[in-house]
C-alpha cells in the first residue's frame, strides 16, 4: 500500500516518508496540478496527501482503492468534502497548527500599517530623516479593530490587539470571545478603523468584500487578510482603494495566488503584501508535515479495521 503526495512545496516529504514507513505504507511525491494530474498520480494510493493540487469527485470515483485524503494546512478548499464523505473517504487536515503564527503575523501587519513602518523604512533608504514621512498616524486606544470570524485565530487575534489598547469589535455567527463586542456585520464594517478576516472560505464567504461591503467601510479604514484570498474580491478591493474609499490593505493571502506581475496593488505605496508566509515557522512546518501524516496512517488503520 502507498500514499501519494500529490504536490508540496516544502524542502523535503522525509517525516512524512518516515511516519508512513513504520505504519507499512510506501510514498511517492508526485507534482500534480490538476485533477487529471492527481488521477494519473494516484493510481493504488490508498491515500492522498494534497497541498493546493485539487480533489474531486472525479478524482475520487478515478481512485476507488482511496481511503483518505490529507491536507497540509487547515483549510481544505481544494477538497471536495462532500463527494469524499458520500464515498466514505476520511479528510484529514491540521486546523490549528500554526494559530500562534497566524496570529502574530495578523498584529504584525495591523501594525505595521497604521503604524507606518514600510513608509518610514523606505524613506530611510531614500536619505530622508523625517517622523512626518509615515503620514498622520493614531495610538492604538483610539481605534477600533473588527475581527470577522471568532474561531481560534479570530480570538487569538482579539487577545493581543486589546493587549495594545485597540478597542474590538468582532462578527461571527456562530462563536463569541470573551471582552468582544459582536455586531452585524454592516456595523463592525461602519465603525471599524481596521479590519481583519480570520473566517473559513465558504460558498457563503467567498468576495465577503466586495464593492457593496466595501462601500459600507468607514471612510480611510484598512483590511487586513490573513486567511483565505477568496474572501476578499480583489477587482472591488482595486476599486475602493484607487476611489481612495479604503486607507489601505495588508494581505498574506490574495486571489489569484500569487497575484500577477501586473497587479497595481503590488505597486501601490497603501497596500503590503507578504507571500502567503503567516502560518510559517520552523516549528509550525514541523508540526503540520506529522500531525498530517499521523493523521492519514489513524484514518487508513480506522477504515482497515472496519
Amino acid at each position: 500500500m502507498k500514499v501519494v503526495i500529490t504536490d508540496c512545496d516544502h524542502p523535503n516529504v522525509d517525516t512524512e516518508r518516515q511516519i508512513f514507513a513504520k505504519a507499512g505504507l510506501g510514498t511517492e511525491l508526485a507534482s500534480c496540478h490538476t485533477a487529471d494530474d492527481v488521477i494519473a498520480a494516484g493510481q493504488g494510493a490508498v491515500a492522498l496527501l494534497t497541498q493546493y493540487a485539487p480533489v474531486t469527485a472525479r478524482v475520487l470515483d478515478a481512485l476507488p482503492g482511496c481511503r483518505a485524503v490529507g491536507r497540509y494546512g487547515a483549510g481544505v478548499d481544494n477538497i471536495d468534502v462532500a463527494a469524499a464523505r458520500a464515498r466514505g473517504v476520511a479528510v484529514i487536515s491540521v486546523p490549528d497548527y500554526s494559530l500562534e503564527e497566524v496570529a502574530n503575523q495578523t498584529i504584525a501587519l495591523i501594525l505595521a500599517v497604521t503604524r507606518g513602518i514600510v513608509g518610514l523604512h523606505d524613506s530611510v533608504r531614500a536619505g530622508r530623516w523625517d517622523f512626518r514621512a509615515a503620514g498622520p498616524l493614531r495610538r492604538a486606544s483610539e481605534q477600533v479593530l473588527g475581527v470577522i470570524g471568532l474561531g481560534h485565530i479570530g480570538a487569538a487575534v482579539a487577545s493581543r490587539a486589546r493587549a495594545l489598547g485597540f478597542a474590538v469589535a468582532g462578527h461571527d455567527p456562530m462563536q463569541s470571545v470573551p471582552g468582544v463586542t459582536q455586531l452585524p456585520l454592516p456595523e463592525l464594517l461602519s465603525t471599524s478603523d481596521i479590519i481583519t478576516l480570520h473566517a473559513p472560505l465558504t460558498p457563503g464567504t467567498r468576495h465577503l468584500l466586495n464593492d457593496e461591503t466595501f462601500a459600507l467601510m468607514k471612510p480611510g479604514a484598512v483590511v487586513v487578510n490573513t486567511a483565505r484570498g477568496g474572501l476578499v474580491d480583489t477587482a472591488a478591493l482595486r476599486r475602493a482603494l484607487g476611489a481612495g474609499r479604503i486607507g489601505g490593505a495588508a494581505l498574506d493571502v490574495t486571489d489569484p495566488e500569487p497575484p500577477e506581475p501586473g497587479d497595481p496593488l503590488l505597486r501601490d505605496s497603501r497596500v503590503i503584501v507578504t507571500p502567503h508566509a503567516a502560518f510559517y515557522s520552523e516549528e509550525s512546518l514541523a508540526e503540520l508535515k506529522r500531525r498530517a501524516a499521523d493523521g492519514l496512517v489513524a484514518a487508513i488503520s480506522s477504515h482497515s479495521g472496519q
